[in-house]
């Protein structure tokens, strides 16, 4: 079996990257260890950058985004009991985000593939690599029926997650992982109920942080800070309300709409990044390189920007035989992943109260807050953040 590019997972990276390959004429082929039902169907949160909009729109698959995804203008900063609105579209001259679950871009991307030919092989096991110093590399899996298979491509583009094989790849001569473990869980529910707040609200409280987020009309994404190794047993969905409510209670007197929880989990929080990228003909982009904290909403969109950098690198090898995108593929890459876990870790702390911490610090955490919601230069930052940076290379816009 032969291919240009052999993709290892059919997340938002890899299904991105083989449509975008296919719109430029090149052949890939994409493994996926799940069902196809399951990573459709697996709930994960979806805010989408501007950029990532663009990038979904430009590659023909926004239809469905723009007429069921909510634009959001800005987000609420919430302590004391106060809220206080971050007007992103006006500080960022026109940006805004979009509310549109990743699983619903999943659907879209297998869709947009499928619908033109593009080969998925759901259901694969025992994914190896070969060759990956050489210009032919392979893939050796086998598929749902058993039947063993070797694929021979171009590149490879590990975007199979942080428990993929593919990072490990990399020898540990040349590898180096950074990461940050934070004392933080969050407990997400959905529940059936009314959106709370039109725009997505952040919620600082001496019990610890909280988010109201949405879903649709009808069903809610929220969370609340819990210990990591808490046992989700001990969440009743009284008990969760009650927390819910304590922390977002504002002293205007507004309240938390609820009903019934549908699914409640918790989830650990870290900051990862692998170091390069690369290595021979091998590329790892998305979770595969890099973990965020979610307070940043920066995990899919990093993903996103990773394949637009690769997708370019490898659109120019075949256009021009030119690969000095390909080879700064990581130094391009990770210059704005750097810049993403810098705010995602700048979030987390200044909304996540840490018990260990002094009344000193407590005050300090208080004051940032304080700072943030009453200057215009920092509400700046905030807001070009959190819309998300452009992607550049040697102080270009690199776009697909």
């Amino acid at each position: 079996m032969k291919t240009k590019v052999g993709i290892i997972g059919a997340g938002p990276a890899g299904l991105m990257l083989s449509h975008l390959l296919h719109l430029e004429g090149i052949d890939s082929i994409v493994l996926e260890s799940r069902s196809r039902e399951e990573i459709e169907g697996t709930i994960r949160a979806g805010v989408l950058e501007q950029g990532t909009v663009d990038l979904i729109n430009a590659a023909g698959l926004g239809e469905r985004m723009m007429k069921e995804g909510k634009i959001h203008h800005g987000i609420e900063l919430q302590y004391n009991g106060q809220r206080h609105r971050v007007n992103m579209h006006e500080l960022t001259e026109g940006k805004e985000i979009m509310v549109y679950p990743q699983h619903e871009v999943i659907k879209d991307l297998v869709s947009a593939r499928l619908d033109a030919g593009g080969e998925i092989f759901f259901n694969v096991e025992g994914v190896t690599l070969h060759g990956i110093s050489t210009e032919s590399p392979q893939i050796l899996f086998s598929d749902f029926d058993g039947e063993a298979h070797e694929l021979h491509c171009d590149f490879i583009a590990g975007c199979d997650g942080f428990h993929g094989p593919s990072r490990k790849m990399i020898p540990e001569l040349f590898r180096q992982e950074k990461q940050k473990i934070y004392p933080f869980g969050w407990l997400g529910i959905l529940a059936e109920t009314p959106i709370a707040n039109p725009e997505l609200i952040y919620a600082n409280h001496d019990r610890g942080f909280a988010l109201l987020s949405t879903r649709t009309p009808e069903l809610q994404r929220h969370y609340i800070q819990v210990d990591p190794k808490d046992d989700i047993s001990n969440w009743s969905d009284d008990r969760i309300w009650t927390e819910l409510k304590t922390r977002v209670d504002t002293n205007d007197g507004w309240e938390l709409p609820d009903g019934p929880i549908v699914q409640k989990n918790i989830v650990s929080m870290r900051s990862f990044v692998c170091e390069p990228m690369q290595y021979g003909r091998l590329f790892i982009a998305g979770d595969a390189a890099h973990i965020v904290p979610p307070t940043g909403a920066k995990g899919l969109n990093l993903a996103m920007t990773d394949i637009q950098v690769l997708k370019q690198g490898i659109s120019r090898f075949y256009r021009f035989g030119e690969k000095e995108l390909l080879n700064k593929y990581s130094e391009i890459a990770l210059r704005r992943v750097w810049k993403a876990q810098r705010f995602s870790y700048w979030m987390t702390t200044m909304l996540h109260t840490d018990h260990n911490k002094t009344s000193f610090e407590r005050s300090i955490q208080l004051s940032e807050l304080d700072y943030v919601t009453s200057s215009r230069a920092a509400l700046k930052s905030l807001a070009e953040n959190y819309v998300g940076l452009p992607l550049e290379w040697e102080g270009s816009s690199l776009l697909v």
